[in-house]
């Protein structure tokens, strides 16, 4: 669309001018109550046992690797999930956000795309969860559970998080990484309702970009 244009012709501008362009990637630890989330809880003893990652702090677009049915826990592979129902109607949370470059948030971005158009290829790592619970690198191509997945996707860019395999990183090691900025911590419905009613309250302005960009482009 035009403000679509206006928006990348903008964002050009900026780079023109040595802008660096950052963005933000959110961490979502939950307690879902799923069989998979307490297995995991067996062997970490932690809350939080189920990991996803959002591209917004709204969480619309939220991944992960869990159920893919919610009568049927070991139906699982890769799932894109609604934060506002099913599971996680009644889940406490933990949000952490990662501020990272344009260009780390696109390659992160771009991983997730790729193994969404080739979902069918990807299965859940059950092996993994006992390698977890063992301390042992079980490594099996295209398989993860929630935290293998979302270390696996954050190592796209240049942040490398951990310095043991995604395959033995637990949810709650994300609380030891110093990038990550816990944002909130609570009942998940009640941030969404509070982020979500934000960004409806406080619309972007008709003319914005188009105004920035004309006296840029001036």
């Amino acid at each position: 669309t035009r403000w679509i244009s206006v928006r990348k012709a903008l964002v050009l501008q900026l780079r023109k001018q040595g802008v660096v362009i950052e963005k933000s990637i959110y961490i979502v630890l939950t307690n879902t109550g799923t069989l998979l989330s307490k297995m995991i809880g067996v062997y970490t003893r932690n809350g939080l046992n189920h990991a996803s990652i959002s591209f917004d702090k709204e969480l619309i677009e939220m991944y992960s690797f869990g159920r893919k049915h919610q009568s049927n826990p070991f139906i699982a592979g890769f799932v894109q999930e609604n934060a506002s129902s099913g599971l996680f109607k009644e889940a406490n949370c933990s949000i952490l956000r990662c501020v990272v470059s344009e260009e780390d948030f696109e390659r992160i971005h771009n991983k997730i795309r790729f193994i969404e158009v080739n979902k069918r290829d990807y299965k859940y790592n059950f092996i993994g969860l006992f390698g977890l619970a063992l301390n042992k690198d079980f490594k099996r191509e295209r398989a993860y559970f929630c935290s293998q997945f979302v270390a696996t996707v954050m190592n796209e860019g240049d942040l490398q998080m951990f310095k043991v395999s995604p395959s033995l990183v637990q949810p709650c090691h994300f609380f030891d990484v110093t990038s990550l900025i816990e944002v909130y911590e609570g009942d998940l419905q009640s941030y969404l309702y509070t982020t979500r009613e934000d960004q409806e309250r406080v619309p972007v302005p008709k003319g914005l970009w188009r105004h920035l960009a004309l006296r840029l482009l001036n």
